[in-house]
């Protein structure tokens, strides 16, 4: 057990997330992440920097209302030439109203002489006088030590004295950044087992960028070297190559570094909840392949591993994926075997005895099928669809008796050259036939129209969904038959990201791929009402 367990959190997704290109957070963004970092558990969150644009400067007017978390506020240090009165960033960062101040301040002799244009010593009487008024104003106060790693490489007495500087007027936290994201964890570990012989550890923070995607390997150096403060965005947003990961470094603090990190059991489950809705604020598709958190985290593909996951999951998994609100999934592919299919059919509700012969023959046709170019493991509503229907456990919703898109491009009344896409469909639906027509934005969109049409009169929950993505791929081509289109469609409850499924097509023919992946859609969520409505 450590001296000191306790690891404090602090996160700067508001802050230095928000330098990520082609991210801008809202008033209302800010507000509503502040709100599930505070219910999460977290320590610190920094909110921005008061006075850079008008957003922060709003937010800092009307901060959130936190439960635990301390509300921090960025800025840096007093500018040189310069007195605390006749300083408008210091002015506006003490304006806001916030409970901690993080500012930054350079220890690389290299940024003072390149950047500031100063001498080293009036580097530090800036440090100094700017700890001296947060004191003297009864806040707390981090010195977030620019170029930390790179200043001490340079100069390990200079970079030490920046230091030493905060430290002497009272910060709680004197942070070492890595700015440029270059040091490497072994790098890290030796400076900071160095700094804490003069700086306590529990005093001692780190900020790192991921520059050599070592972010995360280097907050967890500087946890073994002493450090008790871990700086982090949600997924590892940040300018460049982003920040270190806290949604990463989280768990594996907890969970095989053994360190209090202020989240318990009950808090940790939130953890996958709280990295994807983060995405979906963003209006960014969530990295599948995260780690604890992706949806393919703990994916099993081929048959040994699934075989061995259902013996004994500790087989093919480091942890349970529950304790951070994660969940297996059994992955039903080319390389699967029966332990995969049997595993899936559980997951769907549906009990097979192991030796039922249509096992091996699904298992057999999954292969063909994923031979001829579909792919099960990201389409997992059409392979549900398949063993439901080898099972006899489909009812027949609709019957497609025939459909037509036509393109036609002429001139509109901009005179602009334009494309009208129209699709006609023919359905039968029990005893009735129906046949429609709409036009759409495109020949998906109009196949869809017209697919609606016909059935949401017999179907009105088909209404409650729309299609979230689609894309093409090319698989080969051959004098035969040409290019091989295999589509995919996500499709989920209008308003909300999830239940969502996903389903595929394959044809030489694009909107015949399309519109059977779009079928299976359709098909598949008439299905989970039906079998939501039977329990």
């Amino acid at each position: 057990m450590q001296k000191n367990n306790r690891i404090t959190l602090f996160d700067t997704t508001l802050r230095d997330g928000a330098q990520t290109q082609g991210i801008d957070f809202s008033l209302s963004d800010k507000h509503a992440i502040a709100k599930a970092l505070d219910d999460f558990g977290m320590d610190y969150i920094e909110g921005g920097w008061p006075g850079a644009n008008p957003t922060d400067e709003a937010f800092f007017a009307n901060p959130p209302q936190l439960k635990k978390s301390i509300f921090t506020a960025f800025g840096m240090t007093r500018r040189a030439g310069r007195s605390m009165d006749n300083d408008p960033s210091m002015t506006a960062l003490f304006a806001a109203k916030a409970k901690a101040y993080c500012i930054f301040g350079k220890s690389w002799d290299f940024q003072v002489r390149e950047a500031l244009g100063i001498s080293n010593d009036e580097n530090l009487e800036l440090i100094r006088d700017t700890f001296a008024e947060v004191n003297k104003r009864g806040a707390e106060g981090l010195f977030d030590a620019e170029h930390f790693f790179d200043g001490y490489k340079s100069d390990p007495a200079y970079a030490m004295a920046c230091l030493k500087a905060a430290y002497s007027q009272g910060v709680r936290w004197v942070v070492l950044c890595d700015t440029n994201g270059g040091t490497l964890p072994n790098e890290v570990e030796a400076i900071v087992s160095k700094v804490a012989e003069e700086i306590p550890g529990d005093k001692l923070g780190i900020h790192a960028h991921n520059d050599t995607e070592n972010a995360v390997a280097n907050s967890l150096a500087a946890v073994r070297a002493g450090a008790r403060m871990v700086q982090g965005t949600l997924n590892g947003l940040g300018e460049r190559c982003g920040n270190a990961n806290i949604i990463s470094l989280i768990p594996t603090l907890k969970l095989k570094m053994g360190f209090d990190v202020g989240v318990d059991d009950k808090g940790l489950t939130k953890l996958t909840r709280l990295s994807r809705d983060f995405d979906e604020r963003l209006n960014r598709p969530a990295n599948r392949h995260a780690a604890y958190v992706g949806e393919n985290a703990f994916a099993h593909k081929g048959g040994v591993h699934a075989s061995a996951v259902e013996k004994n999951p500790s087989c093919y998994e480091h942890l349970d994926p529950a304790v951070i609100g994660n969940e297996r999934k059994i992955v039903v592919s080319d390389q699967s075997g029966r332990a995969n299919v049997l595993a899936r059919l559980r997951d769907f509700g549906i009990e097979v005895d192991a030796k039922d012969p249509r096992v091996m023959a699904l298992v057999d046709m999954i292969k063909q099928r994923e031979y001829e170019g579909y792919a099960y493991d990201g389409a997992e509503a059409s392979f549900e669809l398949i063993a439901r229907r080898m099972l006899g456990k489909v009812p027949t919703y609709f019957e497609v008796l025939s459909y037509a898109v036509t393109d036609e491009r002429r001139y509109n009344a901009k005179g602009v050259m334009a494309t009208d896409s129209e699709a006609s469909v023919k359905i039968k639906v029990g005893e009735q036939t129906f046949h429609t027509v709409a036009d759409g934005n495109g020949p998906v969109n109009a196949i869809d129209r017209a697919l609606r049409k016909a059935l949401e009169a017999i179907y009105p929950k088909l209404s409650d969904i729309h299609l979230t993505d689609y894309r093409v791929r090319i698989l080969h081509a051959n004098d035969a038959s040409g290019a091989m289109p295999r589509v995919w469609i996500e499709t989920a409850l209008i308003g909300k990201s999830e239940p969502h499924w996903a389903t595929v097509g394959v044809s030489t023919n694009i909107i015949d791929a399309s519109f059977d992946a779009l079928g299976d859609s359709y098909y598949y969520y008439l299905l989970r009402e039906h079998v939501a409505a039977a329990k």
